[in-house]
């Protein structure tokens, strides 16, 4: 990827989080610096292909069970990323062709592909916003997101190998509360997150190169990431490594590889 007009505001002097996934899932949104990184990543943790494909096919899978299990017609998607298709919207949509999705990120780059996530069906409703998760009082009072969803009627929140870029002491597990907080009775979350549960030394050595290029993370443990439930209701199998929540075929990947823990929650 080349800088363009379109790119101007994107630093492009340091590796970015969203670029480097670009590039685990094979696109070609990224730069040589997001690259280097990337690879950095991989020679220490080979997995993490594998991991971004699980942690899409997760985000698929469990986007058609609130549709078509649980009448979810609304999503917000927090930490959207790079557009990779089929995006959160068109899987809801095959599903239910009235499905509302709000996509939200802040990153300059998701900003100059959002007319990609715009690209739904005639009956539903798609929208992008700049927010930061971090701050999730201003991203509910984004008068764009009140006029794709109606917050009276169940919402999935989704937030896919996100939270492991919130540290602690920006209080992870308040944010999430506080989104949830505002969802009605039936809404539901969908989250993926990383852990080092499966080989601590490697992702201490991941942590460290993130962290080094300025991108501070915290993997969590099992137990830790299943606090972000608490008080709803987990859908079966509960929180389970990416590649075995409800998988559509037999599993081929080890769990070290994958290292990712994921499940759905269902406000009560």
């Amino acid at each position: 990827m080349t800088d363009s007009p379109a790119a101007r505001d994107i630093d492009t002097s340091r590796p970015h989080s969203a670029r480097m996934y670009d590039y685990y899932l094979g696109g070609k949104d990224h730069f040589d610096v997001d690259k280097v990184a990337a690879e950095a990543v991989a020679s220490a943790y080979p997995g993490i292909f594998v991991c971004a494909r699980e942690n899409r096919a997760f985000m698929h899978r469990a986007t058609r069970v609130l549709a078509r299990e649980h009448g979810i017609r609304q999503w917000l998607d927090i930490g959207t990323g790079i557009p990779t298709e089929p995006n959160l919207h068109q899987v809801a949509q095959s599903v239910v062709a009235e499905a509302r999705v709000v996509y939200a990120d802040n990153d300059p780059l998701v900003l100059k592909y959002a007319e990609r996530l715009m690209r739904g069906t005639a009956q539903g409703r798609t929208t992008y916003i700049e927010a930061d998760v971090s701050d999730p009082q201003t991203l509910l009072d984004d008068p764009e997101l009140a006029e794709v969803l109606d917050l009276d009627r169940p919402v999935a929140l989704s937030l896919n190998a996100l939270m492991h870029f919130i540290t602690d002491a920006q209080d992870p597990y308040g944010i999430v509360s506080r989104l949830l907080d505002v969802l009605p009775s039936g809404s539901a979350l969908a989250l993926s997150h990383c852990t080092p549960d499966f080989d601590p030394d490697i992702w201490q050595k991941v942590t460290d190169i993130y962290s080094n290029a300025g991108t501070p993370v915290q993997f969590r443990s099992r137990a830790d990431v299943t606090r972000f439930f608490d008080g709803l209701e987990l859908l079966d199998p509960g929180v389970s490594v990416g590649h075995r929540w409800r998988p559509d075929a037999e599993p081929t990947a080890t769990d070290a590889e994958v290292s990712l823990w994921t499940g759905v929650g269902i406000k009560p």
